[in-house]
Order: structure tokens, then C-alpha cells, then sequence
């Protein structure tokens, strides 16, 4: 939505599987970042074709943005891929669905029960973009293309992506050249449409970065204020203390602080993907295509802001209204 004329903050489009923990980090992060003003979550969509995963999203999104109301923030609807190739809710949803306060209310409330209570996420994608100033939206991926590949596939939507959205950041593959990407593997067409098709320039973060700049475990008990699904879903997700290695936080920060010089970025290229789903990437000096290379020197610096970022306290409601003017 626009208001008045004036550009809001960059939205951010977020599709993911949501099956292990780094999804729900990364979008954590996205909510860190949107209580800083530095960019708003404008779309959210998975592609589990799971309802209680899909509940688990909207449980977590609902935390960060307050509960629905006519014109609240808490409206964001869920898209979620029907038929996918993954369907098996991660462990952590059910256990965080299933806490309860001391009244015997749910602890995170979701209301998605059936297919209907989800959105299209090819649709539900391009509308959050035609809602945007041209070049103020940014797009991230964290898990099979499935619906980013759908977006594009819409009449006009390529031209659409082209005009909103300035970059797509894809945690996808392993660089230079490393193993075959689960992510890749679970929908190979989608994969290399995405990377052939899509409009604009596309940085990939690699499996490498989560090995070399693994979540800080320690956080969850430090920083985190307890109630806090995602924290519940760390602790849910694998025995404690264990530090997470998701490429989807890279693949975040950068998306919203590629000015930052958290990482290092490869030449251009041309990304493409394997049979075996492993992602390739050729240098060209006329490609759009790059991946992200860390930085020993900013180690530090980068889960400092994962840790910040991802234990943000929910957001407070904001008003839209404009200020009224004072009378003379």
C-alpha cells in the first residue's frame, strides 16, 4: 500500500520451504529489520504444501505483527504451493503450535485450518509487487523456486518483477562449484526457469556461507525474550546448544544491507542447474548472476547482526493515519 505519495521502506518479498529452522530465523530477521524501518515484509509465502507448517508461519508472523484486524499489520496472508514435492511439516511446527498460556489459550494463535485459509503464492507475489514504487521492492528466496518460477510464468509478470524489484537473493547451491542443493533437487524446472527467466540481477548465498557463519546458539537464551516462537522452534528443531547453519540469514542480511561489505561478491556470471541439482556457475562478463563470498574479517560483525536482528521484539502497531495540520 502506498500512502500519500511518499516512498515507504524497501518491501521485501519472502518465499521459503519453512522445514528447518533457518526459514523461520531469516524471516525473524526480516521482522528485526522492518522494527528498524530499513525494510518491510510484504509478502510471505512457502513452498511446503503443508497446512500445519503453513500455520506455524502464520503463528510467527502474527507474533511479530500483532493480531489481525480490519486495516492491522497482522493481515498478511499466507501463501502456500498446493501439490509441491515437500510435504512433511518440520517437528518444531507442531511443538510450537501446541504450547498453550497459563489460561489454556494457544501461546502463537493461527487460524489456518484448510486449503482456503491460504493464498495463491504466484498471485499473492505478484500483487505485493504491483503495490510498490518501481524499484522499491527486493526479493528472497529460501528454499525450492517453485513459486517465484509460478510469479514469473503470470502474463506481464516478468516486465512486473522487472519494474519493482531490484535484485533476487537465493539461498540456493554451493560455491564454486560444490554439492547437489536439496532446495534445487526438489523442483529442478522451477530452479532453471528461475535462473534463465528471471529479470534482474540474482546473488546467490551458498551452503558455504552457513558452514563458515553458522547461527550463534547461545543467543536463544541470551537474547531472546521469552515467549518467542522462533526461539521455541531453535530449541524444538535439535538438542541444545547447537549452533544453526542456514544460508537463508546470509541470504537476508545481505538482501537488505548489501551496502554493508558483510561479504565479498564473486564476478559477474550466469547461474544455471545441474541434473543432479547441483548449481552452476560460469563466469561472463555479461552476467547478471553473482554469489556471495564470506569474509573472515567480518565474522564478528555478521553474527553480531544475526543474534541483533533475529531476537527483535515483536513490532509496534503504527499508525497510517497522517498528522492533522495545526490550525493557524
Amino acid at each position: 500500500m502506498q500512502f500519500g505519495g511518499q516512498k515507504p521502506p524497501l518491501g521485501v518479498v519472502f518465499d521459503c520451504d519453512m522445514g528447518g529452522i533457518g526459514s523461520a530465523l531469516a524471516l525473524a530477521m526480516l521482522f528485526g529489520f522492518q522494527g528498524k524501518n530499513e525494510s518491510r515484509v510484504i509478502s510471505v509465502s512457502i513452498s511446503r504444501s503443508n497446512l500445519q507448517t503453513a500455520g506455524f508461519t502464520e503463528a510467527l508472523t502474527r507474533f511479530y505483527l500483532g493480531e489481525p484486524g480490519p486495516f492491522g499489520p497482522g493481515n498478511l496472508p499466507i501463501g502456500v504451493t498446493e501439490g509441491g514435492a515437500l510435504k512433511d511439516a518440520p517437528p518444531f511446527a507442531a511443538a510450537v503450535l501446541a504450547q498453550v498460556t497459563a489460561e489454556g489459550k494457544p501461546q502463537y494463535p493461527a487460524s489456518i485450518r484448510k486449503w482456503n485459509d491460504t493464498a495463491d503464492p504466484a498471485a499473492l507475489i505478484r500483487n505485493a509487487y504491483s503495490a510498490q514504487f518501481d524499484q522499491n521492492a527486493i526479493t528472497l528466496l529460501a528454499g525450492p523456486a517453485t513459486n517465484l518460477a509460478a510469479t514469473l510464468a503470470l502474463p506481464g509478470a516478468k516486465d512486473l518483477v522487472s519494474r519493482k524489484s531490484r535484485y533476487l537473493v537465493a539461498a540456493l547451491g554451493s560455491f564454486p562449484e560444490g554439492a547437489p542443493d536439496a532446495a534445487a533437487q526438489a523442483d529442478l524446472p522451477a530452479a532453471r526457469a528461475l535462473f534463465a527467466d528471471w529479470p534482474g540481477p540474482i546473488v546467490a548465498a551458498g551452503a558455504e556461507l552457513a558452514a563458515a557463519l553458522p547461527f550463534p546458539g547461545a543467543s536463544i537464551d541470551k537474547d531472546f525474550a521469552a515467549p518467542n516462537p522462533v526461539a521455541d522452534a531453535y530449541r524444538a528443531a535439535n538438542p541444545m546448544p547447537y549452533d544453526a547453519p542456514p544460508a537463508a540469514l546470509a541470504a537476508a542480511l545481505y538482501a537488505v544491507r548489501p551496502k554493508e561489505t558483510y561479504f565479498q561478491l564473486s564476478e559477474p556470471g550466469t547461474l544455471s542447474v545441474r541434473d543432479d541439482g547441483r548449481v552452476r556457475f560460469m563466469p561472463s562478463a555479461e552476467g547478471k548472476h553473482k554469489y556471495l563470498i564470506a569474509d573472515p574479517a567480518q565474522k564478528d560483525r555478521v553474527l553480531a547482526a544475526y543474534a541483533e536482528l533475529a531476537s527483535a521484539k515483536p513490532i509496534p502497531r503504527r499508525s497510517f493515519r497522517p498528522t492533522p495540520k495545526k490550525q493557524e
